[in-house]
């Protein structure tokens, strides 16, 4: 019997990390973890609560009702993908918007928000076999982790393809402020004071900027299949 790895997958916004985590866990029989819709739960939950406006963030009252807010991944019965539930509602479409893009970099910046997710994240990994995207989790979450990637595209890339998705949805958005939005999150994610994005020693990098869908998902296959291979060999 194979044993099973942990593979995190870390990079900018907007950089498909999420949809090639998803892909990959599917195809290796792994359990997909998207950490980055935690925290969209999150903001979701501190926008309904008006904890979060376009100035500020009332981080005492959002920290005081953090053990409040319960989230989970249910697989729906129609697309067979795990979506994001949010104290028992099923928010995947809202956590999604540009709305909820604008503000979940600072909320992400919060040390007892992160605090909370990553020990929810970890209890998750503790029986391996797992494919988890987020902005720390090769550095902070998951430092050992058998397989590391680092996701990175251009900001014009990254803000085209957001925007393209963001359309498809039928939102009505501009690509200029889909392109400030990618910017000012790069801004927040690789700043912030608590667990900064930024690339695991030994992460490997994937710029995807000049590929195709296809391609990048089996350079990532290869990679992995080589690293669950590495650990059978080495156990």
């Amino acid at each position: 019997m194979d044993r099973k790895i942990i593979i995190a997958i870390d990079g900018h916004s907007s950089t498909g990390k999420s949809t090639v985590a998803r892909q990959l866990a599917k195809e290796l029989g792994y359990i997909y973890v998207d950490t980055g819709a935690m925290y969209r739960a999150v903001t979701l939950y501190a926008m309904r609560h008006k904890f979060i406006d376009e100035s500020e963030i009332d981080k005492k009252a959002l920290e005081q009702s953090l053990h409040l807010i319960n989230i989970r991944f249910e697989v729906s019965s129609e697309t067979g993908l795990a979506e994001v539930m949010l104290n028992d509602e099923n928010v995947e479409k809202e956590i999604r918007t540009l709305e909820v893009s604008r503000q979940v970099s600072p909320i992400a910046a919060i040390s007892m928000v992160r605090r909370k997710l990553v020990e929810q994240q970890q209890l998750m990994g503790k029986d391996r076999g797992i494919v988890m995207d987020g902005r720390d989790i090769g550095t902070v979450v998951f430092p050992n982790a058998e397989l590391k990637l680092f996701m990175t595209a251009t900001a014009k890339d990254r803000a085209e393809r957001r925007y393209n998705e963001l359309l498809e949805r039928g939102e009505n958005v501009s690509y200029e402020d889909v392109l400030k939005n990618v910017v000012n999150r790069d801004h927040i994610d690789s700043t912030r004071k608590d667990s900064p994005l930024r690339k695991a020693d030994d992460a490997i990098t994937i710029d995807n900027s000049n590929l195709t869908l296809v391609e990048q998902f089996d350079q990532i296959h290869t990679i992995a299949k080589d690293a669950i291979a590495q650990k059978n060999l080495l156990s």
